[in-house]
């Protein structure tokens, strides 16, 4: 079985290199390397590559003996002319050496070159052939991309031993044949000639794993795919550029030597790790270029200071023309340039100072909170920034407080400004020292001492002005005794006048007297009492009672001045307590008093708690802590309201006596106490009364009036009759009776029997048998069937033997014992029968009630109630209610 075979030599270069098949046999690193070559080599063409690392790691020289080669620092070994190779070949040495380590390597290189071989076709199978050893195996192929042709261009031949036996046809498939990109190689099925059709860039395509098919005629497969992997072997055709088209840096100016100031990265598209992405940085130019402040790692990127003159004062921004360039930086190698600017970022590093070295402003007395004097500076830092703005601070001349000193944020100007009034008679010129900084604290530079703070002095002159009086001191206080009566006189407030030192002239008016206590004096400006002074008003605050004057010269000029009266207290108060007090047995048996004192604490507690005779055989009173006391009851009191006299004094003596309502109540606390108020009205025992004469007297005409009204009522109610007359149609209003009770069944003839009546006649009485209103009743009997026949009536039940008028009028007692028997039996009945057809022996109405009756329909189960007539009580007016009441108690 053929295995491959590579196109033959006498191509150029790049046809050369794309037929290359490079055969690298390791037996040992540094021992001999044999490559097959074609035996026609053109200049500058890769012959192989071997592993210089793995013979010798740390070689800092690698060179070649003969002079027709040269060898890369990646083991890339380059023709340097054309050469010619005859049978069997050439050899060549690589000699390795580190000079640190003082090792030496030694590495031999033998070129075959190689012929090309006649391919045999079998079409038969041939029996009589020996079994060889099959080749049927994957071998290493590269391609170089961006060739120039001309294409097609052999890449390899494939082969397999069994076409000795049969007709073999060739196929491939994978990426570039019948995938993207397509029709990039392609295959002569007879010979396994592989061919590739253009040339490729590798940054799109760095390999292509095809697989070979070896198949006869009748589609059998005597082989297994054969894995392929064409590898692109990488031209250096692209040139590195910086990742960011437009770079800026900052670093602070004044900044130390090595300072990082940012890192440069490049992009090179070409494959990673070899010659052609190594990159090298450097600075082409400096713009300012003096002096040069700036330095790069060519490997790294990465830009540092290099002096310590940074001033962004003299320049703010720098800006640096870099070049990157890849095979490590050789003149041959591909580059590109880029703009990098880097920027100062501002210290206070200036100190501000002032324009001028002294100012002069001047200022009319008693003028406040009016501007003076505007002062400039200058700093040359960032403007607009803490770095710049100035702050100014008064050092000398100000002990007093008149002036203030503020910076204006739009000018950065210092603002002076009289802020307390100046008295010409008292000063007449000011000297200040004013002093300035920056918002920001001083940042010193390398080597450097920070500067001193930049002063200034400011005169000001006083102007004198013709000035109204003045109130000083603002606030007097004068003393006064509580109690003081109407009329007293008190030393008022005074004021003066600046110019004369006196208070001649001046008149006094009342600004502020809040119950108006005082009239003034409008000449002298002393008070007089118009009341007496109380020092628990509500206008008296902390003891103080205050009052506003006014002091007005001749030209109307005046001043406004407060006059505190502080009182003295007196004992005028004795203590109050709350007189309702509540016991809540259920959570304590005791009450807490607490009294108060209107007077200050000097004629306030400890207070003394002393119990009334009559009250000490119920209850106890003990002080706490001089300030509240207990009060408690000797024995289990009632839930009811009791009286409680008691007195309290103060610490001086003064008492008042106090009548406690106390609540013993069944309550965990006070709120929920619900007593009714009737209990209080009814159990508490109010004191003794007397009545007088008119008092009696009216109360015997009340009386009299109200059973006057009474006994008008009465009368009015009993000579009240109606007449109700019965129907001639009476048949119509009796009650049917059945023979039989259940439903279902015939009915018998009915028994009727006509009520006993009286025509005519009228009762006021009450019976059984209501048919109207108004207190008209009709008397008449009842009869209910018992049994299968036969009737009974109340009046059979009761007996004869009274008269008509008596024959509507029964007892409870005979209404009783005539229902109960019935209405048990109809209820054992209804038990019985599981129909419930007894249950319909229910109330029947009448065909004919008569007009406007206002009475129900009267069934066997009526009761009577009784009535006494008395309903009008319920609707009296109050005043009768109240007599009711009494009445009751009684």
């Amino acid at each position: 079985m053929a295995a491959a075979s590579a196109a033959p030599g006498g191509l150029f270069c790049r046809q050369l290199l794309f037929s290359l098949l490079v055969l690298i046999l390791f037996c040992d690193a540094c021992q001999k390397i044999s490559l097959q070559v074609p035996s026609h080599l053109q200049a500058e063409t890769l012959v192989g590559k071997v592993s210089v690392k793995e013979c010798l790691r740390s070689a800092s020289l690698i060179r070649s003996s003969d002079p027709d080669f040269r060898v890369l620092e990646d083991g890339s070994v380059y023709t340097t002319h054309d050469l010619v190779l005859s049978p069997p070949g050439k050899s060549f040495s690589i000699f390795l050496s580190d000079s640190q380590q003082q090792e030496q390597r030694e590495m031999e290189i033998v070129l075959e070159a190689r012929g090309k071989k006649v391919l045999r076709k079998r079409h038969t199978k041939n029996a009589a052939l020996k079994r060889s050893k099959r080749r049927w195996a994957p071998i290493p192929c590269s391609l170089m991309e961006n060739s120039l042709g001309p294409f097609p261009q052999h890449v390899q031949q494939v082969q397999s031993d069994a076409a000795q036996n049969y007709t073999i046809f060739y196929s491939i498939s994978g990426p570039g044949v019948d995938k993207e990109p397509f029709n990039l190689f392609f295959i002569n099925k007879d010979t396994g000639d592989i061919f590739c059709t253009r040339s490729i860039d590798r940054e799109q395509y760095q390999e292509f794993p095809l697989y070979a098919y070896a198949t006869t005629a009748d589609g059998y497969a005597p082989e297994y795919p054969l894995p392929l992997l064409f590898k692109v072997e990488d031209d250096n055709d692209n040139a590195p550029y910086f990742e960011n088209k437009v770079t800026i840096f900052t670093v602070p100016e004044n900044c130390r030597t090595g300072t990082s100031v940012g890192k440069v990265t490049a992009i090179d598209l070409d494959e990673p790790d070899t010659l052609h992405t190594r990159l090298k940085y450097k600075i082409l130019q400096q713009i300012p270029d003096h002096p040069k402040h700036f330095s790069i790692h060519p490997d790294t990127g990465v830009i540092t200071t290099t002096s310590l003159l940074l001033d962004r004062e003299k320049c703010d921004t720098y800006q640096l023309i870099m070049e990157v360039r890849d095979m490590g930086g050789q003149h041959f190698g591909l580059f590109n340039t880029g703009t990098i600017t880097i920027s100062l970022e501002d210290e206070n590093d200036n100190s501000p100072y002032f324009t001028e070295n002294s100012y002069f402003a001047e200022v009319e007395e008693n003028r406040i909170d009016v501007e003076i004097l505007r002062m400039k500076v200058h700093d040359l830092d960032l403007p607009n920034t803490a770095h710049s703005k100035a702050v100014y601070t008064i050092l000398q001349g100000n002990e007093n407080g008149n002036f203030k000193i503020s910076t204006d944020p739009n000018t950065n100007e210092g603002v002076l400004c009289v802020v307390k009034p100046l008295n010409y008679e008292a000063i007449r010129q000011v000297t200040l020292q004013i002093g300035v900084v920056n918002e920001a604290q001083f940042s010193k530079a390398p080597n450097s001492q920070p500067p001193s703070m930049c002063t200034t002095t400011v005169t000001v002159k006083v102007k004198d002005s013709d000035e109204g009086p003045e109130c000083q001191p603002p606030v007097k206080v004068i003393q006064s005794k509580d109690g003081l009566p109407a009329g007293q006189e008190l030393l008022g407030y005074k004021a003066m006048d600046p110019e004369t030192r006196s208070s001649e002239g001046l008149r006094y008016k009342k600004l502020g007297d809040e119950d108006n206590w005082f009239e003034i004096n409008e000449n002298t400006g002393d008070l007089k009492t118009v009341k007496v002074l109380d020092r628990e008003s509500k206008f008296v605050k902390n003891d103080q009672y205050n009052v506003s004057v006014v002091a007005t010269d001749a030209g109307g000029r005046s001043c406004t001045g407060t006059l505190v009266v502080l009182l003295e207290d007196n004992n005028d108060h004795p203590p109050q307590v709350d007189k309702d007090v509540t016991i809540c047995q259920h959570a304590q048996d005791f009450a807490v008093l607490s009294p108060m004192d209107a007077d200050g604490p000097e004629n306030g507690p400890p207070f003394q708690f002393l119990l009334d005779n009559s009250a000490s055989k119920h209850w106890t009173l003990g002080s706490k802590d001089g300030k509240t006391a207990i009060l408690r009851a000797k024995q289990h009191m009632d839930y009811n309201y009791y009286n409680v006299p008691i007195t309290i004094k103060d610490r001086h003596g003064l008492a008042a006596k106090h009548v406690l309502s106390v609540r013993v109540c069944d309550c965990t606390t006070p709120s929920d106490c619900r007593m009714s108020s009737q209990v209080r009205d009814r159990d508490v025992k109010l004191p003794n009364v007397i009545l007088g004469k008119w008092a009696i007297l009216a109360m015997v005409l009340g009386s009299a009036l109200l059973l006057c009204a009474l006994f008008t009522c009465f009368c009015v109610v009993t000579k009240r009759t109606v007449k109700k007359c019965i129907p001639d149609d009476v048949a119509q209003q009796n009650l049917i009776v059945s023979n039989t009770e259940g439903p279902g069944e015939e009915v018998m003839e009915a028994n009727i029997r006509l009520p006993t009546q009286t025509s005519n006649v009228c009762d006021t009485s009450m019976s059984v048998g209501t048919l109207g209103g108004q207190g008209v009743k009709t008397q008449q009997s009842f009869e209910m069937v018992k049994g299968g026949g036969g009737h009974q009536t109340l009046d059979s039940v009761k007996g004869a033997g009274q008269g008509v008028m008596e024959a509507g009028r029964y007892t409870y007692t005979d209404w009783h014992s005539f229902t109960q028997p019935r209405l048990g039996e109809k209820v054992y009945l209804c038990g019985q029968d599981e129909e419930h057809k007894h249950s319909e022996d229910y109330v029947r109405s009448y065909n004919y009630e008569g007009k406007g009756s206002m009475a129900g329909s009267v069934g066997c189960c009526s009761d009577r109630q009784e009535e006494e007539g008395l309903e009008f009580l319920d609707h009296l007016e109050p005043k009768f209610r109240t007599l009711a009441k009494t009445c009751i108690r009684k």
